[in-house]
C-alpha cells in the first residue's frame, strides 16, 4: 500500500480511538483516560503500518518492538497511577473554566488535539516502515536503538523513583531531589524525548526521511513548552513550598549538575 493511504488509515484510526475515549470520559466525567490512550495510540499506529506497508521487514519489526515496549510500559504506568484518583488537576482546571461547555471543549482541546499530535509524532515510525530501502540495517539504525534505550531507561527509572517517593507518607509536601531528579526536574520527559529522537534516527536510515524530524521536534516542544513542563510546574509550585528553590537550582529538562547559584537559568 502506498504511503498516503497508510498515513490516512492511521489518522482515521487514531481519531476513532480518541472519539471512543471521549465518550468514555463523558460517562465517567473524567478526561484523564486520554493519558492511557496516548501510549496505546503509538502502538496501534506502529502495528497498522507494519501490516499495511511493504518496507524492509527487519526495520519494520524493530520499530514496532521499540514503540510497543515504550507504549505498553507508559500505558500501564499511567493507568496504575491514575486508578482510583480524581481528574488530573490540569484537566480539572480546564473543566472549571469551561463550565457546562467542557463536554465539547474536551473533544477538541483534549482528545482530537492529542490525536493530531500523536499522529504527527508517529510520522517517523510510519515512514521508517514504509521505505523499502535500504533492505538491511545501517549505522543509523544501531545509533537510533542506542538513543532509544538511553531514553527508555531514563523514563522508566525516573518514573519508578517518583512513584516510590510519592508512596512514602514522609514525602508529603516535599520535593524529590535525589536519583535522576537531582539532575533534571523532569528526567521522565527528557527520556521520552530521547525515545522519539532514537526512532527518528532509525527512520533517517531510509531515503528522503529528513522531513520526519518534525516528529521528535514536536514531542520535545510539547514536553518543554506546551502541555508538559509548563502545566505541570504551574500546579506543583503552589502545593510544594520547596519547589521554587528546586527550580532555581535544577535543570528543567536536560540533565546537568546542580548549582548553588539560585539566579542561574536552566533549560
Amino acid at each position: 500500500m502506498e504511503y498516503p493511504s497508510v498515513f490516512a488509515i492511521n489518522f482515521i484510526t487514531v481519531v476513532a480511538m480518541m472519539l471512543a475515549g471521549w465518550c468514555i470520559s463523558l460517562i465517567r466525567r473524567n478526561v484523564t483516560v486520554v493519558d492511557s490512550l496516548w501510549g496505546m495510540g503509538f502502538v496501534l499506529i506502529s502495528w497498522l503500518t507494519f501490516f499495511l506497508s511493504d518496507g524492509f521487514w527487519g526495520r519494520k519489526l524493530l520499530i514496532c518492538l521499540l514503540v510497543t515496549i515504550w507504549g505498553l510500559r507508559l500505558t500501564i504506568h499511567l493507568t496504575r497511577r491514575n486508578h482510583g484518583r480524581g481528574e488530573d488537576p490540569r484537566y480539572a482546571q480546564w473543566r472549571e473554566k469551561s463550565g457546562r461547555r467542557f463536554w465539547l471543549v474536551s473533544l477538541f482541546k483534549v482528545f482530537l488535539l492529542q490525536a493530531v499530535f500523536l499522529w504527527v509524532i508517529a510520522l517517523s515510525c510510519q515512514w521508517g516502515q514504509i521505505a523499502r530501502l535500504p533492505a538491511g540495517f545501517t549505522p543509523l539504525d544501531y545509533l537510533g536503538v542506542i538513543l532509544w534505550a538511553i531514553g527508555f531507561v531514563f523514563e522508566t527509572v525516573s518514573d519508578h523513583q517518583l512513584e516510590k517517593f510519592k508512596a512514602d507518607p514522609a514525602s508529603r509536601g516535599r520535593v524529590l531531589e535525589h536519583g535522576l531528579w537531582a539532575w533534571s526536574r523532569h528526567p521522565n520527559y527528557f527520556g521520552e524525548s530521547l525515545v522519539w529522537w532514537g526512532v527518528f534516527l532509525i527512520a533517517l536510515a531510509t531515503p528522503n526521511a529528513l522531513w520526519t524530524i518534525v516528529s521528535p521536534i514536536l514531542i520535545t516542544a510539547v514536553l518543554l513548552k506546551m502541555t508538559g513542563i509548563p502545566l505541570m510546574e504551574k500546579a506543583i509550585v503552589h502545593t510544594r513550598p520547596g519547589y521554587k528553590n528546586y527550580i532555581a537550582r535544577t535543570s528543567s529538562f536536560f540533565p546537568w549538575f546542580r548549582k548553588k547559584d539560585a539566579n542561574r537559568r536552566y533549560l
